[in-house]
């Protein structure tokens, strides 16, 4: 598990709990709203419990010709009207109980189906969607889509129905395009109402070795049925085990059916993790991050290194372009920026009763020293940098800063390090007024003596940088096999993207990095506000009325080992096709690569792990430091940079993602600095991994620091004798355990360690042990879950805080005010077919256990096998 922070619908694959057929005998649910003194509607349960529930898409529904859906809820309280949507399109409505319609003529397509219901007062509350898939005819589904077989060899793909039929099919496979040389073992499949939607294996065999690889397209047909389709590609007969691997996951990721993406009219985009319950850094699965995104494409990177078709890289960034990059109509009012007043000041707290933090004007900022060059380099005033956080199904309701054609843009976190995913209230990036209390959510965060409709985004570099990171490697192997032109566009989007990323550089406002212990500590100016590390994050806003004459931007003074991308900092200052076009980008990234180098070598260990970081702002607030505080060019020590529930540099994933980072620009560039952190860390790491038989190993999980390094000199590096790192917890994480054996290839490949490769063959050999049918994965127990109904505690600061006397509502009607916990304003998650297992454990039962597909993590893994492919065949 990852401990990290910080639209309308429109048809795609239909996911989650799902029950048509509920809808089709008039079987919704009661929807019932609050009594007429409450000024909000609001409904106790989803749209559809329904006698279906699947966490995988989805619900498959053949209704035949000009069908009739019968509209149905009971409602009670003050109801004055019921209205039913699929997507955006209005179904029907009705004001007189019991509040019934009609969906007429229902033609096949994937849907959202909601109902809002409103009160006399006119205040509306709509259901969490309900996906369904509608059919056009009954239809038969392979899966996957595509396998690859080893010529030679023989590889198999599975036949179901979508629906049940009422007796006895009979499913006809065979051969509908392609070479002969590729045969179906199976040729008749019987399906029958209690099988129906059990997949059934078809064998492949390849009958030769050598010669061209071909491939066959196998039809798996009955009458009256859509047949299903599965393609077959011949692999070389010395295709290694792990390119094998990787096509295989690469497959199941990509294969609809298996519910990692939404479809957007062709454009995808992945969701968090498959199952909808999942609390981590976003609270919820079928969210997005700018690192899911950042995953698609290098999953997609390595498909085109081993394929030669960077056809799927191109249309992963259009994705990313299309939706994790807000267009200009959804930060409307960039223009109106003022670089010498970038921001106004108002500090942050490590407790959240402090929040609204009052902004104050009387504390002098510094002067942002880059927008200016990238507006001329570019043509525009917006930011092109990914949004961190999306609602992909628009479950919250807020469609936020679209135009109904893709996700809602929300974020979460907004007050202070001890604000913990289990603690946030999440809120509309363009708030706009319509829901929260009177100024929407803006009140419950900053304090001002008035308030304006506004956009806000906030960047994760680390998947900005990732992004730029992968696409370096995908142009080197594209050049190489003379498909430059194939990558052209994507390369030069990265290079931009990178150009701005340079914003998480600076100080939070820009004050001058060093020794500032006191908001009245010196303005910036030029550049020595720039600490040229990658922080953890920089935002941007604005108003959202285009009339009025204001927006903001903001850096951040706090950077973590685990951000630091070396390797992205050398393609953008050094090769020629990856240099910005900003006048002094190349250069900041230049500084930069060095600056991360020192930086990770200041805070490593003894042992070899690498401390938390460091910041230019103690608490967010400018404060004065512990006494005897190291420091770095004059940024303070910071065990746990940025937050602390739980600690930011507990996890070791952390350590693996900067060090995977970290070992892939030594298998570049042979830079020796970057081989003496990777010595020590690497030595450490494998000290304590171990890789048993049966898919069995063991990493570290959790860990704990005390003491401190020494301040840092360039020259004469400390020994960090006072600073020691103890491994609480071991796991078995595949993400983690992905990512570390990727950092021990690079490593192996660049050092000719043995021992790395060997231990990283073992850790790829062990996952791909673990495979299920959707992905790789192992159950994992969620004790944290017990958080789900925690109430604000001010002895401890734990909970879910709002202010006394705040009120408002969630889009779905929820309450949100001092009595509030995570689950009283998402109570979506009583709908989610899941939702039992937790009850039980806030009843007193066990913790639950859930097995997730992470998307990050199933690419990772992945990833992982093709690397091996790309460094050693």
């Amino acid at each position: 598990m990852r401990p990290h922070r910080k639209r309308r619908l429109r048809p795609g694959p239909a996911t989650g709990a799902v029950a048509l057929a509920a809808l089709l005998a008039g079987a919704l649910p009661a929807v019932s709203v609050a009594s007429p003194a409450d000024a909000s509607p609001k409904h106790t349960g989803g749209l559809s419990t329904g006698r279906i529930s699947s966490l995988k898409p989805s619900g498959n529904y053949f209704l035949g010709e000009h069908a009739t859906v019968p509209l149905k809820t009971a409602t009670e309280g003050d109801v004055s009207k019921v209205e039913y949507f699929a997507d955006d399109t209005l179904l029907a409505r009705d004001t007189t109980a019991p509040f019934t319609g009609n969906w007429k003529d229902v033609p096949a397509g994937q849907y959202a189906i909601t109902a809002k219901v409103f009160n006399s007062d006119g205040k509306a509350s709509t259901t969490a969607p309900v996906n369904v898939t509608v059919l056009a005819r009954p239809t038969i589904l392979a899966s996957p889509i595509t396998k690859q077989v080893r010529q030679g060899g023989s590889t198999s793909f599975g036949v179901h129905l979508a629906t049940r039929p009422a007796h006895d099919v009979t499913v006809t496979v065979g051969r509908a395009d392609g070479t002969e040389n590729l045969t179906a073992a199976q040729r008749k499949l019987t399906f029958t109402p209690e099988n129906w939607n059990a997949p059934q294996q078809v064998e492949v065999v390849s009958a030769r070795k050598g010669g061209d690889l071909e491939n066959a397209t196998f039809r798996a047909s009955a009458e009256g049925y859509k047949s299903g389709l599965a393609k077959v590609q011949e692999l070389a007969p010395e295709a290694s085990d792990y390119e094998q691997a990787f096509l295989d996951q690469y497959n199941k990721i990509k294969d609809p059916a298996n519910g990692y993406f939404r479809d957007f009219g062709g454009i995808l985009v992945p969701y968090h993790s498959v199952e909808t319950l999942m609390v981590e850094a976003p609270d919820q699965g079928h969210e997005t991050t700018s690192e899911a995104f950042s995953y698609y494409l290098w999953l997609e990177a390595e498909y085109g290194k081993i394929t030669e078709d960077w056809g799927p890289l191109n249309d992963a960034w259009k994705s990313i372009e299309t939706y994790a990059i807000p267009p200009h109509d959804a930060q409307p009012t960039n223009d109106k920026y003022d670089a010498n007043k970038p921001a106004t000041y108002a500090p942050e707290s490590p407790r959240m009763s402090d929040y609204p933090a009052r902004l104050d004007s009387g504390v002098a900022v510094g002067k942002d020293p880059i927008a200016a060059e990238l507006k001329s380099a570019y043509g525009t005033s917006d930011i092109y940098g990914m949004h961190w956080l999306l609602d992909v199904d628009d479950v919250y309701g807020y469609s936020s800063c679209t135009d109904g054609n893709g996700p809602s843009y929300i974020n979460s976190y907004q007050r202070g390090s001890s604000e913990s995913v289990w603690e946030t209230i999440t809120q509309p990036s363009c708030d706009d007024f319509s829901y929260g209390g009177r100024n929407g959510y803006l009140d419950l965060f900053t304090g001002d003596s008035q308030y304006a409709t506004q956009w806000k985004y906030t960047n994760a570099p680390d998947a900005d940088a990732r992004a730029v990171q992968v696409v370096y490697q995908a142009k080197k192997v594209a050049a190489q096999q003379g498909k430059s032109a194939d990558v052209a566009d994507v390369v030069a989007k990265a290079t931009k993207m990178g150009d701005y990323l340079r914003y998480s550089m600076f100080d939070k406002y820009f004050k001058k990095i060093g020794n500032c212990t006191s908001p009245s500590c010196a303005a910036g100016s030029g550049k020595d506000s720039d600490h040229y590390l990658i922080s953890w994050y920089y935002a941007w806003g604005g108003a959202l009325d285009t009339n009025a004459g204001w927006a903001w931007r903001i850096g951040d003074g706090a950077a973590h080992q685990g951000y630091q991308d070396p390797l992205t900092a050398y393609a953008l200052s050094t090769d020629p096709d990856m240099k910005p076009k900003s006048a002094t980008g190349a250069q900041d990234w230049a500084t930069s690569l060095g600056r991360q180098l020192e930086f990770l070598r200041w805070l490593q260990s003894p042992q070899g792990a690498i401390a938390g970081g460091a910041t230019n702002s103690w608490d967010g607030r400018y404060a004065t430091p512990p006494s005897g505080s190291p420091t770095f060019y004059g940024m303070y020590y910071d065990p746990q940079p940025v937050w602390h529930d739980p600690p930011s540099n507990r996890w070791f994933g952390f350590q693996t993602w900067g060090m995977e980072r970290v070992a892939e620009y030594y298998q570049v560039t042979k830079d020796s600095r970057a081989k003496t952190i990777l010595d020590k860390w690497v030595a450490w790491a494998l000290a304590n991994t171990t890789v048993g038989t049966n898919g069995s190993f063991t990493i570290p999980d959790s860990l704990e620091w005390s003491g401190k390094p020494d301040t840092w000199n360039a020259s004469r590096p400390g020994s960090n004798s006072g600073l020691s790192v103890r491994i609480v917890s071991t796991g078995h994480d595949v993400g983690v355990a992905a990512s570390l054996a990727k950092t021990l290839l690079y490593y192996a490949a660049g050092s000719g360690n043995t021992q790395a490769r060997t231990t990283a063959e073992g850790l790829l050999d062990a996952l791909n042990a673990n495979q299920d049918a959707i992905g790789i994965a192992l159950p994992e127990t969620r004790a944290d879950y017990n958080r789900f109904d925690d109430r604000y505690n001010a002895s401890t600061g734990e909970g879910t805080y709002v202010p006394q006397g705040w009120t408002g509502t969630m889009p779905n009607g929820d309450r949100i005010d001092s009595n509030a916990t995570f689950e009283s304003i998402r109570s979506f998650y009583r709908d989610d077919p899941d939702w039992p297992k937790v009850q039980s454990y806030l009843d007193g039962g066990a913790a639950p256990t859930f097995t997730y597909h992470r998307f990050w993590s199933q690419s990772e893994i992945a990833t992982a096998f093709a690397i091996h492919v790309d460094l050693f065949g």
